[in-house]
């Protein structure tokens, strides 16, 4: 696997996140417990839908970024949940 992720979680009560991360199992984890981003505390579980690997994390992030822009349908056919 490549050093940078970009990955997306569903959470409990539908929504998607979107992060980075240069461990995803850590970074999964940790959101699960509810130790990951703020946004994730109070919404879990959480489940990984989706990730990508890139090697550097300047593409890495310009992704994340992209994603974030996508509106909710879009996200949905990328991830597979459509």
């Amino acid at each position: 696997m490549a050093d940078h992720v970009v990955y997306v979680l569903e959470c409990a009560d539908g929504s998607l996140y979107t992060g980075y991360t240069t461990d995803l199992e850590r970074r999964v984890a940790e959101h699960a417990a509810g130790e990951g981003a703020k946004y994730t505390r109070g919404r879990t579980p959480v489940e990984l839908q989706y990730h990508e690997c890139y090697d550097s994390k300047s593409a890495a992030m310009s992704r994340e970024y992209e994603i974030k822009q996508l509106s909710r349908r879009r996200k949905e056919r990328l991830v597979g949940l459509e």
